[in-house]
């Protein structure tokens, strides 16, 4: 009895790792998706010379 209570316990541990292995998995899939989109994503207030209105940018 000892021995199947062993085995369950061994098998329930390698039933979480899976588990724990493929949540691990899917979450870094899914955050490097979300850095993908972020880098593609122009930011529109930041333009090339700093200025936050694109009207004035170059007007002194």
């Amino acid at each position: 009895m000892a021995d199947e209570i062993d085995r369950n316990a061994g098998q329930d541990r390698t039933s979480r790792d899976d588990r724990l292995k493929s949540a691990l998995r899917e979450n870094l899939k899914r955050r490097k998706a979300q850095a993908r989109e972020r880098a593609a994503s122009v930011d529109p207030s930041q333009d090339g010379d700093g200025s936050l209105d694109e009207g004035t940018a170059g007007e002194t």
